[in-house]
This record gives structure tokens, sequence and C-alpha cells, in this order.
């Protein structure tokens, strides 16, 4: 029951699909994700600024001020009595209307007093401020937070490069340590078919007891080597399972082979531009340039509108309240700078010697980068020689092996040459698989470098 359970349980899967779990659990991959949602964010934040800022405003203030003030009338009711006479009698006025200018002049009093008192003062008020010209700072900030999104996006291939590489490597240790035990077990299966045939002919009195021993000590060795295998693909697999985000104890299952690999033609084809930390250099470079714009921001006009509309109340004139109802007012504000002692000139060229020393770091990791594709494409190259080489190693050490045989059958070759033959072909089979591991994880290796692990 327990055999079945496991066997159920195991699942066979692709190189596709552990790239596709490793990419939906990875926690790099999650974090730069949550990057790019901040980026974009950010540009919805900025494109805000171009539209009104509403806020209100309410303001309350308590003050015990108060008092009178007195203005003196005689002299105005003189020149006012001496006026409308004067109009009278030059038949200016008429008569009765001088009489009556004449009653109200009799009527004003002698003094004018004023009483005020402060007391409890409170207004509330819906402002609106829209800006409109910020010498392109806003602007400005709108093309950085659209390259803050762009950049985000590559970091984000950058981080599934990474992520595809190790779960590569991790599937492919998984087949080759699941080849090695193979090997091992096919060689295991080859001492034990000589151990029968020596211990028939030792019955028969062919073979001295000397040559068991000998084929038992190699027997001992190989079951040495199983156990590792063994272990080895059992760690691989447990490492497989973290990659991909499964818990450790999944019993997963892999393919026997590793993925095509592409041709050689593959390699004319490499361009470093297409490399996401190429890209991020390069939007380094066009963020530092924005940054100059923004320094020569600092340095023009700035308008913005101005409009409130609100309910003011409080102060009291001869006890009728000078503010007591609805309001609204709209004006213009306007900043010039004017000189400040070099500093935001200065500003300026710190800005531009930021962009000089961004697109001269491009430029140089660019000739890294370039230096990385060579080495991985010559690497690549040469895992493509060794891979014919151990395959035509291997071919020859089965000729040699079943040679050895023949003759030791014949009693012409001794049972040291007959083992050191089988050891031979199992090194050379050890070869082939180290080899064809290495070709795949150079191509990785090289794909990742010519920036097209990832589209």
């Amino acid at each position: 029951m327990c055999m079945v359970t496991f066997g159920a349980s195991a699942q066979m899967l692709t190189i596709d699909q552990c790239r596709d779990m490793a990419l939906q659990h990875n926690k790099d991959k999650q974090s730069a994700q949550l990057t790019t949602h901040q980026a974009q964010l950010t540009v919805e934040s900025t494109k805000a600024l171009f539209l009104p800022d509403f806020s209100f405003v309410g303001f309350g203030l308590y003050d015990t001020a108060k008092g009178s003030m007195s203005y003196g009338l005689t002299g105005l009711k003189q020149g006012l009595t001496q006026a409308v006479m004067g109009g009278v009698q030059t038949g200016v006025l008429t008569p009765q209307l001088g009489q009556w200018m004449g009653q109200v002049g009799a009527a004003m009093p002698d003094q004018l007093g004023i009483d005020y008192k402060v007391g409890f003062v409170y207004s509330g008020s819906l402002v609106m401020k829209q800006p409109l010209y910020m010498g392109g700072k806003i602007r400005t900030g709108l093309e950085m937070s659209k390259m803050g999104v762009k950049m985000a996006e590559q970091n984000e291939r950058m981080t599934d490069a990474e992520v595809i590489q190790s779960v590569n490597e991790a599937y492919a240790n998984c087949v080759k340590a699941k080849e090695l035990q193979t090997v091992a077990e096919r060689y295991k299966v080859l001492l034990q078919e000589l151990e029968k045939n020596v211990q028939s002919a030792i019955r028969h009195g062919l073979k001295i007891k000397n040559d068991e021993t000998k084929v038992q000590v190699k027997l001992n060795e190989v079951e040495l080597q199983i156990r590792r295998a063994e272990n080895a693909q059992r760690l691989a697999i447990m490492n497989l399972c973290h990659i991909t985000g499964q818990p450790l104890t999944s019993q997963l299952t892999v393919s026997s082979e590793y993925p095509v690999v592409d041709d050689a033609s593959t390699l004319a084809t490499a361009d470093v531009m297409q490399r996401p930390e190429y890209a991020l250099l390069d939007y380094k470079a066009q963020m530092a340039a924005q940054q100059v714009k923004m320094a020569k921001a600092d340095m023009l006009p700035q308008v913005a509108l101005l409009a409130k509309y609100g309910y003011s109340h409080g102060v009291k004139l001869n006890d009728e309240h000078l503010l007591d109802g609805l309001d609204f007012a709209a004006g213009v504000t306007v900043s010039v700078p004017i000189y400040h002692f070099g500093e935001r000139q200065n500003k300026v060229k710190i800005a531009k010697a930021k962009q000089l020393q961004a697109e001269v770091e491009r430029d140089n990791k660019a000739e890294l980068m370039q230096l990385e594709i060579a080495r991985a494409a010559n690497n690549l190259d040469e895992a493509r020689l060794e891979v014919e080489l151990s395959e035509r190693s291997l071919s020859q050490a089965e000729e040699n092996m079943r040679l050895s045989r023949q003759q030791y059958d014949a009693g012409v070759e001794p049972l040291s040459d007959y083992l050191e033959s089988q050891a031979m072909w199992q090194k050379a089979y050890q070869t082939k698989v180290d080899a064809h591991f290495q070709l795949y994880l150079s191509s990785v290796a090289y794909m990742k470098a010519c920036g097209r692990l990832v589209e």
C-alpha cells in the first residue's frame, strides 16, 4: 500500500512546467511585481498634478479686543450750510431744495461715534488651486514616472531570467543525478554478470579464488556509487521542489533527457541591447537627463490660479456684524526666481554631471556585457565539442570493453585488464553525462547573456 501511494503521488514535470511553477511562487518575482505596481501608481499620482487641487480651509479666533472711535462733524455742517446758501443765491438750487438740504445739515450730529468689538471670528472656505505653468516640472515628473514603470518592468524581466536560470540548473541536476544512477546500475549489472562467470570458472578449476575477490571489490565500490547517486538525486529533487515553491517532501519526477539545445547558428543573433541590464542602464541615463530638466524648472516662473468660496462671520461695528455671509475670491499667483547666489545654477550643473556619469556607466557596462556574451559563446562552443568527443570516447570504450571481454573469455587477457576496460567504459559514460549537462547549462547561460531567456 505504501508503494502504491508513493507511485500515485509522484508527478512527472517538464522543464516548462517547472519554470511556470517557479515564476508563480518565487518571492523575488513577487517583489518585482509589487515594484512595478508601485511605479504604475506613481504615474497615476503624477497625472493628478495637472488637475485642480481642492481643499477645505477653516479658521476660528476669539479676541477680547474692543473700543470706540469718534469723528467731529462741525466743520462739515458749516461747509454744507454755506454751500446751500451759495447755491440758492446763485440759482443753482431752488429755495425748496435749499431749505430741505439745510434741514438735513441741521439734523447732523456734532460728533460721529463708532464702537467695535472683535469677539469670536470664524470662517470656512472651499479653496481651489490650479497650476497653470510650473516651469515644466509636472510634465517632466510624468515622464520620469513613466520611465520608472519601464525600469520596473525590465527589473522584472531580469528577475525572471535569474529564476529561470536557477530552475533550469535545478532541473538539469535532477536529470544528471538520474543518469549517473543509471550508469552505476548498468556497471553493477556488468560486474554481477562477470562475478557469475568467474564463480563458474572457479568451480571448474579454470580460475583462481583471487579473481572473484577482485570482482567483489569492484562490486563494493559500485554499491557506494549507487548510494551516492540515489542521495544526489534525492537532494536534487528537494532543491527543485524548493525553487518551484513545492513542499520539500513532494514526489516529483523529471524526464531522463535534457531539453533540446539550439543550433550554433544562434550565436550570430547576440545583441547586448536585448539584455534587461542594458535597458536598465539606458533608462537610468534617460532619467538623469530628465533630472536636468527638473533642475532647470526651478529657475523658471511658476503661475497658478487660486479661487475660494466660503462663509465668514465676526467683528461687530456698532452692534452690527461686519462679516456675516458668503463670499467669493479669485486670483493668480506668480513666482519668478531672481537671484539665489548660484544655488540653482549649481544644481543644474550637478544634474548634468550625473547624466554624463550615467551615460559613461552604461557604455562601460555594455562593453563588459559584450565580453560576457563572447565568453558564454565560447563556453557553449566548447561544450558542444566536449559532447561530440565524449560520445566518441564512449563508443571507443564500448568497443574496447567488447574486445577485452572476448580476449578474457579466450583466456589470453587477465581479469585485471578486463576490469580496467569496464572502469574505462563507466568513466567515459559519466563524462558523456557531464558533457551533456554542461552543454545544457552553457546554452542557458548564453541565452541569458544575450537577453533572450525572457522575451
